[in-house]
Order: structure tokens, then sequence, then C-alpha cells
């Protein structure tokens, strides 16, 4: 047999008796498990930034646990089961890739989004936006929105474009400072700003979650330094200038 499938028929066994055995794994609801699942993806999403193969693959088994758990919860009320819920993954990916198991034609990655967006408008989207989860954090959301709407045909041409969008939001969000307007308009500007840089970056291939999350980490790491150099010298930060934490600041950037 399979070593996959008996390693699967192994975790499922494991679930079956902590599900029946464990007083905490019995307690579990889909809403207890919710927040847990939510703080797993997260762990998986600073491994895959750490580049740590080691630890995605635990990550990855972390979320598994959960998708075979919430399954077996379901299983208890014969609403459903890991079968049904691997055979619904099935049908949408052999649907969803008529390419592949049908024959329709799709030779570029940006072809087979289109195609996705126009199956689930069939299948009863109102609108290609409805495949966003709302809870999405800000910007994750913002660049699923603006990729769902290019899978529509609503997209720029050309960098050159999204960029002169860039300058454009930035000129008015300066001149709504300047004007000393009321701080909705203020923060309106500053959205649309956010909005089109993140915009501008699907057209570098830059993906702004990431990015945005590699330079916390970086001034992190450099902000710990001036603490830990400030410490060895014997001063608190707040006694000392900026020029002095200044000075830690550009060791750390060489030190990196």
């Amino acid at each position: 047999m399979d070593e996959r499938l008996v390693a699967f028929g192994r975790l499922l066994k494991i679930m079956d008796e902590l599900r029946e055995k464990c007083p905490w794994d019995s307690k579990q609801t889909f809403e207890t498990l919710r927040h847990l699942t939510i703080e797993e993806t997260y762990e998986l999403a600073d491994a895959i930034v750490e580049k740590d193969l080691n630890e995605i693959k635990k990550e990855l088994g972390d979320i598994l646990l959960h998708i075979v758990f919430y399954a077996k919860i379901a299983s208890e009320t014969n609403t459903f089961n890991i079968k049904d819920v691997i055979d619904s993954l099935c049908e949408k990916l052999i649907v969803r890739h008529p390419h592949i198991y049908g024959n329709v034609e799709a030779k570029t990655d940006e072809q087979v989004k289109i195609n996705w967006e126009k199956i689930k408008l069939k299948q009863g989207n109102k609108s290609v936006l409805e495949g966003v989860p709302p809870s999405l954090p800000s910007i994750v959301k913002a660049y699923r929105i603006q990729e769902k709407a290019r899978g529509a045909g609503f997209d720029w041409e050309h960098t050159g474009q999204v960029w002169d969008k860039v300058i454009e939001e930035m000129n008015e969000m300066q001149q709504e400072i300047k004007l000393n307007s009321e701080s909705q308009k203020i923060e309106d500007e500053f959205g649309d700003l956010l909005f089109a840089l993140i915009n501008y970056s699907r057209f570098i291939n830059v993906n702004p979650d990431a990015a945005l999350e590699k330079t916390n980490k970086k001034f992190i790491r450099r902000f710990k330094y001036i603490e830990s150099q400030a410490k060895n010298t014997g001063k608190a930060l707040h006694d000392m200038s900026l020029a002095e934490m200044d000075v830690f600041w550009n060791e750390a950037k060489k030190l990196e």
C-alpha cells in the first residue's frame, strides 16, 4: 500500500483515539478550535518567511491535524466526514482545472486564473470578489482583491501607470495634510496610497505582506541590537540621543 495512505490512516486512528480518551480533545468544538487554527496558520506563515523548512513541515502537520479534527467533530453528528471533505476538494479541483480534465486551453498561469473566476461565477458567485474573506488582514485582503479584479480583466496595462497612480495618491495625501484637513480625509488618502502601493507590488512581483513582515523582523533585530549595546554601555535608551542610537543602528546594519 502507498506509504502516504498508511501515514494518513495512522493519523485518523490517532484522532479517533484522542477524541474518545483525551479529556481536552474530547471537549473541543469548531468554535474552540477556530482561534487555534488561525494561530497555526500564522505560525506556518512565519516559518515560510524565515525559510525554515523543518519548521514548515511541523506547522503543516499542525494544520493537517486541525483539518482532521474538524472532520472528526462533524462525523459525530453525521454532518460530514474526512472522506466527504476530500471528495469535495477533488471535485472542485477537477471542475476548476478544465485545461487538465476537459477541453479548455490555458497555457499560462494568468489564463488559468481567468478561467477560475469564470467558473466561480457560473457556480453562483454574484461577484468575483466574493472569494475574498472579510476577516483577512488588510494588506493581504487588498492584494487578493486586486488579483481577483485582474482575473476579471479589470487592471492596469503596465507598471508605469501604476507608479503614476502611487505618485498621484501621495500628492493627494500631502495636499490634505498641507490643508490641515480633518483626520478622516487624511486617513482616506493614506488608505488610497497604501492600496496603490500594494497594486504596484503586484506589477513588480513582490508580495507586500511578506515584504512588510521581513522589514518588521529586520527592524526588530536592529532595535534589539541598540538595546543590547546600550545596556553594555550602562545607558537606558531614553537617556541616549538619537545620534547615539544611530551609531548602534548602523552597526547592526553592517552586521547583517
